[in-house]
């Protein structure tokens, strides 16, 4: 297997508690290059970011620490036990519902059904741009694919799980094919979960045209593997309705892409707008300032609702045997 791109800590984090955000459970692929700093609202356990130190300051402290330094070392210390708390308790305010009556099967995952009960090593490459990425989260750790890994990993706590963050910022499916073959085919995955189509409605591209090439990249996978393959389409959220139509166009197209590449579709435009209009949680409570990007409750859902689809998929396969729903970590049988 093709080894996987380093984490990369980003800077929302003072120097003296990075150490701490090193066991971070998702490979993080670079942030969104070209995305402008947005100060998120008031939200279920947002948290503000800590200043970082500046690396004279870091040396220093390093070799002779001062009050001082010990202060602001202790304070980000703090800093950091908090947001981990609150990632702990980010749904006590405001819980996380699925749709009632449910939404689109996602249907089944026969390759990494496969793995987990073989008791082998599974990869899951999580395939996008800056929703992926985790632009809005307040920590990496906040991001859904980390989210995800989490969430898979208490479900199997004997599996040897990994979850590869290949978001970049600003792209959409014509980028994103540039660079399908060496983040994500040769990483040989297990699952692909491929988020498109919100920069294309954002740049008012055909969504005509995005389908094609999503359908032309899930060829591409299939073809070089057994990997099962998810596609997420866009977001509900202020900056995406303003373009109501082709973002209705967008996600009914991703749907026929699905069916007919006979892959999973997570329904997250159907799932978001189910959030406002029959759950009533307002949309700052789930989007930043910018009226695009979650914000962490927001990342939080998402995955907890895609990990309940993936856990829930995997369960139904039937591999010579009947495999329980409410099995908890498959082994060989």
């Amino acid at each position: 297997m093709s080894s996987l791109p380093p984490f990369r800590l980003t800077a929302w984090l003072a120097a003296p508690a990075a150490a701490l955000l090193l066991l971070t459970p998702v490979t993080q692929a670079p942030a969104q290059a070209q995305a402008q700093a947005a100060q998120a609202p008031s939200a279920p356990t947002q948290s503000a970011n800590p200043a970082p130190a500046s690396p004279s300051q870091t040396t220093i402290a390093a070799t002779h620490p001062s009050a001082e330094q010990r202060s602001i070392t202790g304070r980000a210390i703090d800093k950091v036990k908090q947001v981990a708390k609150s990632a702990g308790d980010i749904f006590n305010r405001v819980p996380c519902l699925a749709p009632k009556g449910g939404s689109k099967t996602m249907g089944s995952l026969p390759h990494v059904a496969n793995k987990l009960i073989a008791g082998k090593p599974v990869v899951i490459v999580a395939f996008g741009s800056s929703s992926t990425a985790g632009y809005g989260a307040s920590s990496p750790d906040f991001n859904y694919p980390n989210r995800l890994a989490a969430q898979l990993r208490r479900q199997y706590p004997t599996a040897d799980i990994t979850v590869v963050n290949a978001g970049v910022g600003g792209e959409d499916a014509p980028e994103m094919m540039k660079r399908l073959q060496t983040e994500v085919i040769d990483v040989h995955p297990d699952l692909v979960i491929w988020q498109v189509g919100t920069n294309a409605v954002l740049r008012n591209l055909d969504p005509g045209d995005t389908a094609k090439l999503v359908e032309d990249g899930i060829a591409s996978i299939q073809a070089a593997g057994d990997a099962d393959i998810v596609l997420v389409d866009p977001q509900y959220s202020p900056a995406v309705n303003q373009r109501k139509e082709s973002a209705g166009k967008m996600v009914k197209l991703l749907g026929k892409v699905a069916e007919l590449r006979h892959v999973g579709i997570f329904p997250r435009f159907e799932v978001m707008r189910d959030w406002h209009e029959n759950q009533s949680i307002p949309v700052e409570s789930f989007v930043i300032a910018d009226g695009l990007h979650m914000n962490d409750w927001g990342y939080a859902c998402f995955a907890q609702l895609l990990g309940d689809d993936i856990i829930r998929s995997v369960g139904q396969i039937k591999l010579g045997v009947n495999v329980p729903g409410d099995v908890r970590a498959y082994r060989p049988m």
